[in-house]
């Protein structure tokens, strides 16, 4: 593997790992699994890629890409805390409905962003040498998103949203509303979705209305895989985690690929990378 397609594959865990940090927000902190990240991501790629044709400021879009984010998460929080809807059953109802969504908002399958001014085109143009110039601008965000995150997490709303997730009796003991937190948590996991899906979409140079297929489990693995390698011992340490994990996932897939495993064999590889790290907390148990 050379420098340029090692720059590649972190560039990718990067920015897939602010989707993993949303997943991480519903999956382990909320206990909810949500498929509505299947829908959300690519719908941040659509907003931001719709808005970018139109001329709007790079920058922007990505807000725009949250806003969207969070109202996708909304609703998957809505079906399931006041129509009382099964968390599965929510995100699946949400995710099938922003496949539609999604093409309304691009007007077709694929959206091109060759030649339209993007947040990477923006830092080569204030003369960052290639190829560190993607690289330095992702790191940048996903540490801004992370520390951001943290904070939030360590306040008192974010340990009643942990609490809910760990002991939503005691929750409403205390007066606190666990459907208000859901609803929270969700709205704050999908708005890192889509931005994910935004930041994904500028630096590839498309928005795709397939994008997303697959989220919840490269989400889901990056998690697992965080937790095995680094741990969960502190908020600090878990979100790290996931970050590392989704570096590693996308070297995986990278390594694959170079070893000149098909395409369409990564859906296979990503369950068997899953399985793995799922199991080995047993594995070493049992051999201890």
């Amino acid at each position: 593997m050379n420098l340029s397609f090692a720059i590649t594959s972190l560039e990718q865990g990067l920015a897939f790992g602010i989707m993993a940090l949303g997943v991480f927000i519903s999956f382990r902190i909320l206990d909810f699994a949500d498929l509505t990240v299947d829908g959300s991501l690519p719908l941040g790629a659509a907003v931001s890629a719709r808005l970018l044709v139109a001329g709007v400021n790079p920058f922007v879009t990505l807000a725009a890409a949250v806003a969207a984010g969070g109202m996708a998460g909304a609703i998957t929080g809505f079906l399931n805390t006041k129509l009382k809807i099964a968390p599965l059953l929510s995100g699946i109802l949400t995710m099938t409905s922003l496949y539609s969504i999604n093409l309304r908002v691009m007007g077709r399958p694929n959206i091109p962003l060759i030649g339209k001014g993007t947040i990477f085109s923006f830092i080569r143009d204030l003369g960052v040498p290639y190829p560190w110039n993607n690289l330095l601008l992702l790191i940048l965000v996903i540490v801004a998103v992370k520390l951001i995150l943290d904070a939030f997490l360590n306040t008192q709303i974010g340990f009643a949203l942990r609490a809910t997730g760990d002991n939503p009796q005691m929750i409403r003991s205390m007066g606190i509303s666990t459907n208000s937190m859901k609803m929270l948590g969700l709205i704050l996991s999908n708005s890192l979705v889509s931005l994910s899906g935004a930041l994904v979409g500028q630096y590839q140079g498309f928005a795709d209305v397939n994008m997303g297929v697959g989220t919840i489990v490269a989400g889901l693995a990056s998690v697992i895989i965080g937790e095995v390698v680094i741990g969960d011992r502190s908020i600090i340490i878990a979100t790290l985690g996931v970050i590392i994990g989704s570096i590693l996932y996308r070297f995986s897939i990278s390594i694959a690929l170079n070893l000149g495993l098909a395409a369409s064999d990564l859906k296979l590889l990503t369950a068997i990378l899953v399985i793995i790290f799922l199991s080995t907390p047993r594995i070493k148990k049992a051999l201890r």
